[in-house]
């Protein structure tokens, strides 16, 4: 099943299409708060963004350029905003194509089941791929492989690993690591992250001592180099 994440703080839509595509085996999770649904998109794996642009918080086009620039995945702007400027907009920042409301379902699957195929997106082999990265993460069975080697990870190690490899060069805080990782409880002490971290070097680094791939920022946390 295809697995959609949706932005859009118009609740009732947002059910009628959720039923919708689900009976066309595309299940989709609804965020109708920006800076959730960008967490979200983050940290775990959907096959395609579909985004509001009129959402509280924070402007739409502006989460699209976010994205775009955090993860390679497909977006389809649904809005009801006409200004042909937004669309071109939307276009340069990232989106792949945009869909005026009000719609008719049919054609929103119509434009999803095209826009995956030109991604070349079966639905079958949920797993991340970046031919440039040393790392590769498979969703499904909840593995990471380091240079083709799957790496033997606890829960937290998995998490941890795989917030840092989804946005590569950002700096996380130890408090968003806690955050942004189920195992781990938001109230864990700092030492409680330095020393998972400290695990995570030992099964991935040359020399754990100078590591070349997690990098400690001093008074600010961890960022991932690869």
């Amino acid at each position: 099943m295809l697995e959609v994440l949706m932005i859009e703080d118009d609740i009732e839509l947002a059910e009628i299409l959720s039923e919708y595509l689900r009976g066309h085996d595309i299940n989709v999770t609804n965020y109708d708060e920006p800076y959730t649904g960008m967490s979200a998109v983050a940290t775990q794996y959907y096959d395609l963004l579909l985004l509001d642009l009129t959402l509280p918080n924070l402007d739409g086009l502006e989460v699209c350029k976010r994205v775009a620039k955090q993860k390679n995945i497909p977006i389809i702007i649904s809005s009801a905003r006409s200004d042909l400027d937004d669309k071109v907009r939307a276009l340069e920042y990232g989106a792949d194509d945009y869909i005026p409301k009000p719609y008719d379902p049919k054609e929103l699957l119509a434009r999803i089941q095209s826009l995956l195929r030109r991604y070349n997106k079966k639905g079958g082999k949920n797993e991340e791929k970046d031919k440039s990265s040393i790392f590769k993460i498979d969703k499904d069975s909840r593995e990471v492989y380091f240079k083709d080697k799957k790496l033997e990870l606890t829960r937290a190690e998995y998490e941890i690993l795989t917030l840092l490899i989804s946005k590569k060069g950002h700096v996380f805080s130890r408090e968003a690591i806690a955050i942004e990782s189920e195992s781990i409880n938001p109230e864990s002490s700092n030492k409680s992250i330095d020393v998972i971290i400290g695990r995570l070097r030992a099964k991935i680094e040359e020399d754990p001592k100078k590591p070349k791939y997690i990098i400690s920022v001093r008074g600010v946390g961890y960022k991932l180099e690869s």
